[in-house]
C-alpha cells in the first residue's frame, strides 16, 4: 500500500515496525483535532475530550473482551513495558523474561535488576523459537519470582509463545505475569476472559493506529503495586499523569474497533499470502530458510535467511521493498539479532535475514513484486560480491 504520494511505487512489507493508518483512525483523529478541551476538565469541551477518550477504552475492551476500567493509556508500548516491569517488582525478588524480547523488556528487567546478582533469568529458546520452560520451574522453585514477563508474538520471527504453561507456573509461585502484546493484538484474538494474565502492554500503530499512543491492562483485582512512573496530575486512576492525548486515544480506539470487526478476515487472507511469499522465495531461492516455519507464526511474518549475502545489501539493491533486516526499533544497533542469535543462528547467518511484515492493506501484487524483486537483488549482490573477491588481473 503507497504511504507517500511521491513514493507511489513503494512496497510496504514492514508492517512489524508500523502499520498504515487505519481510515477509520484518521478520521476519528480529525474530528478530535477539530475539537477542544482537556479530558480533565469539567466544563463542555473538556467533558466531550473525556467522552472521546472513554469511547475508545471501551472499544479496546471489546477487541481484548476486558473491562474498560482495566485499561490504562500510554505513550505506547514501551512506556506501558516499563510501567508494567517496573510495578511487577517493586518489591523485589527474581524477574523471568525471555531471550527472545523486545530490547523495551529485556533493557528494562537488566536495568531494574542491575543491583541483585541472581534475580533476573532469561529463559532461552530452540531452534524454532520456542520458549525452553526449564529455568523458569528452577527459578519457582529457588525462590520468590514476582514477575514473570514474556511475549505473546515475536518481532522478529512472528513466534507465537506459548503462555499456558508459562502462566501456570508463574502464579503457582505467586508471581505476577505479563505479556508484550504488541504485535499480536489486533491480528490474532485475544480474549482476556480466557488468558489469564495480569498485565499486558500493546501500540495503536500495530494495528493500523497512530504513533506514540498504547495502554496497558492491568488485571483487576490482580496484586499489582500502584508505581506510576509520571507523577503530577494524577490522571488514568494515578497510573500515568499527563494531559490525555485525546486525538491519537480517539485514533487507537477507532483502529481497535475496525481490527476486531475485520480480524478475522484480515488474519485469513494475510496468512495466505505469506504462503505465497514463503513459496516464492524458497522455491526460486533454494539456499534461504525460513525462520520459526515449524512454529505457530502471526499471520504476515516471514524471516528469512539468505546465507552469505548482507541483509543491508540486499535491501539496497531492491530500494522499492520496504522490508527490514531486522527490528526497527533496534536498527543501527553494531550488534545482530539477539532473537536469531537465541534460536541458534550463527553471527553470518544473522546478519544475511530479511524480515517481512505483510498487514492488512497488503495485495497478492504487492507479494509478487517482493519475490521478484528478492531473486533479482540475490542475482545482483551475488555478482557484486563474485567481482569484488576476485583477484586483480596482471599488468
Amino acid at each position: 500500500m503507497p504511504i507517500d504520494p511521491d513514493r507511489a511505487e513503494e512496497v510496504y512489507l514492514d508492517y512489524n515496525a508500523t502499520t498504515p493508518l487505519r481510515h477509520e483512525a484518521l478520521e476519528a483523529m480529525l474530528d478530535a483535532l477539530r475539537s477542544v478541551g482537556n479530558a480533565s476538565s469539567v466544563h463542555a469541551a473538556g467533558r466531550d475530550a473525556a467522552s472521546r477518550v472513554e469511547l475508545a477504552r471501551q472499544q479496546l475492551a471489546r477487541l481484548l473482551n476486558c473491562a474498560p476500567g482495566e485499561l490504562i493509556f500510554t505513550s505506547g508500548a514501551t512506556e506501558a513495558n516499563n510501567l508494567a516491569l517496573r510495578a511487577g517488582y517493586s518489591s523485589g525478588g527474581i524477574l523471568v523474561t525471555t531471550a527472545v524480547e523486545h530490547p523495551a523488556i529485556l533493557e528494562t528487567a537488566r536495568a531494574i535488576t542491575v543491583d541483585g546478582p541472581g534475580t533476573l533469568v532469561e529463559l532461552p529458546v530452540d531452534r524454532d523459537g520456542a520458549v525452553e520452560l526449564a529455568p523458569l520451574e528452577a527459578a519457582c522453585r529457588q525462590g520468590k519470582v514476582a514477575v514473570v514477563s514474556a511475549m505473546l508474538a515475536n518481532n522478529e520471527t512472528g513466534v507465537l509463545t506459548d503462555l499456558e504453561p508459562i502462566i501456570k507456573l508463574a502464579h503457582e509461585a505467586g508471581a505476577l505475569v505479563h505479556t508484550d502484546g504488541t504485535q499480536y493484538v489486533g491480528r490474532l484474538p485475544v480474549d482476556l476472559s480466557e488468558l489469564d494474565v495480569d498485565l499486558v502492554s500493546l501500540s495503536a500503530h500495530k494495528f493500523g493506529g497512530p504513533q506514540g499512543v498504547g495502554a496497558l491492562f492491568v488485571r483487576r483485582g490482580a496484586s499489582v503495586p500502584h508505581r506510576p512512573l509520571l507523577i503530577g496530575g494524577g490522571q488514568e486512576r494515578g497510573w500515568r499523569a499527563g494531559t490525555l492525548n485525546v486525538p491519537g486515544i480517539a485514533g487507537l480506539g477507532a483502529a481497535a474497533e475496525a481490527a476486531r470487526i475485520h480480524l478475522h478476515n484480515e488474519s485469513t487472507r494475510v496468512t495466505a499470502l505469506r504462503g505465497v511469499l514463503e513459496e516464492g522465495l524458497t522455491s526460486r531461492l533454494p539456499d534461504c530458510h525460513i525462520n520459526g516455519v515449524r512454529s505457530p507464526r502471526l499471520p504476515g511474518v516471514t524471516s528469512v535467511t539468505l546465507p552469505g549475502l548482507p541483509a543491508d545489501a540486499l535491501l539496497a539493491a531492491m530500494p522499492e521493498i520496504a522490508a527490514s533486516d531486522g527490528s526497527a526499533c533496534a536498527s543501527g544497533a553494531p550488534t545482530p539479532s539477539h532473537v536469531l542469535l537465541a534460536m541458534g543462528l550463527s553471527r553470518p547467518d544473522a546478519d544475511s535475514t530479511l524480515r517481512f511484515s505483510l498487514g492488512y492493506a497488503t495485495t497478492e501484487r504487492d507479494v509478487e513484486r517482493a519475490i521478484e524483486a528478492t531473486v533479482r537483488a540475490v542475482g545482483e549482490v551475488r555478482t557484486a560480491m563474485a567481482a569484488t573477491s576476485e583477484p586483480a588481473s596482471s599488468p
